[in-house]
């Protein structure tokens, strides 16, 4: 009978250290993550989900595109001339085209050109706080309130990220050298047989 009590006790015991571990809305109570663990897993994040792809600018070597790490996701080059391309090419059920250095995109939305995401204030994302940056992905809103953000920015993506996710990515993002680079602002649809044809 004593060895019944004490395997109930030892039970018991070990239910309350466990329950004493999770929080009462069932979550692990694991300490939060430091700023240089949140700007870690932001760098991870980011450079593993393509966002180098389109905002990084690229140098072309004998064996094709690579990142251009002086300039690493400062978006679309500022005073870059677009190639030519015959405007006709484009539109519904047609083509979609993209640069060489895949900053900057054209398709029946227009002409979108890579955001700087670096935290210049004054070309970058150095104004953004927290709060706006979560709002932008998870709504595809300019600045959080302004236009949509257009093609190819898979923000919708981006959107699903748990917070502690996008919390990292931003933390990344603001830790990084600032670079100034006025990226243009997208090219309406009915501008872009313009834009080609002034080439």
């Amino acid at each position: 009978m004593r060895k019944v009590y004490l395997i109930v006790a030892v039970a018991a015991i070990s239910f309350l250290i466990i329950v004493s571990q999770v929080s009462c809305s069932g979550e692990s109570t694991a300490k939060p993550k430091t700023q240089a663990e949140m700007i870690a897993l932001g760098k991870y994040i980011v450079h593993t989900s393509g966002c180098d792809d389109c905002h990084t600018p690229k140098i072309f070597t004998e064996k094709g595109p690579v990142f251009d790490t002086t300039r690493s996701l400062s978006g679309y080059v500022e005073g870059e001339i677009l190639p030519d391309l015959d405007p006709n090419a484009l539109g519904q059920g047609k083509w979609a085209a993209t640069t060489m250095s895949l900053t900057a995109w054209v398709g029946p939305w227009g002409i979108s050109y890579a955001s700087n995401l670096t935290p210049d204030k004054a070309t970058g994302i150095g104004t953004l706080t927290e709060e706006m940056f979560i709002k932008i992905m998870r709504e595809g809103k300019y600045m959080g309130i302004g236009r949509p953000i257009l093609p190819p920015m898979p923000w919708d993506v981006y959107g699903k990220k748990t917070d502690e996710d996008l919390k990292a990515i931003y933390a990344y993002l603001m830790s990084i050298k600032p670079i100034r680079n006025e990226v243009p602002q997208p090219t309406p649809p009915d501008m872009v047989a313009g834009l080609l044809a002034k080439k």
